[in-house]
């Protein structure tokens, strides 16, 4: 089963400079599903990542590195699911983000677990479907 990569864990394996314990768990473990290969990233995500960088030859050394993983179609009623899953999350007092609930569109739409440390997922999976990836 495929995995779909949050930016936050992205984020913490390519963006930080010294890693702590937990980051170091976690870069491990996205080296192995990526070893396996059964990640999977969405363009948006990939915005998101490269989003925000002040220098250009750091944005420049990320987008290369994140350049062998090809983003995974996103279907018009990925969006439409994702609004939906907006709306049943704020029924519930949940806010998130369009990218969040795109992202649990595809991952159930495709069966896959989502690998995040955001733990506003964790409050989305009281309401919705998805499956989250714990590293072992």
């Amino acid at each position: 089963m495929n995995v779909l990569i949050d930016t936050s864990v992205w984020s913490l394996v390519f963006r930080r400079n010294k890693p702590q314990e937990k980051e170091k768990k976690i870069a491990n473990a996205l080296i192995s599903l990526i070893q396996d290969l059964r990640i999977a990233i969405i363009g948006p995500v990939r915005q998101e990542l490269l989003s925000g960088i002040s220098k250009q030859a750091v944005f420049d050394d990320l987008k290369q590195k994140m350049s062998v993983f090809t983003d995974s179609i996103i279907q018009t009623a990925d969006y439409e699911l994702a609004a939906e899953y907006s709306n049943i999350c704020r029924k519930h007092g949940i806010q998130g983000s369009h990218i969040d609930f795109l992202i649990c569109a595809v991952a159930v739409r495709n069966g896959w677990e989502i690998f995040t440390e955001d733990i506003d997922f964790f409050n989305y999976k009281e309401y919705l479907p998805i499956k989250l990836y714990i590293p072992r």
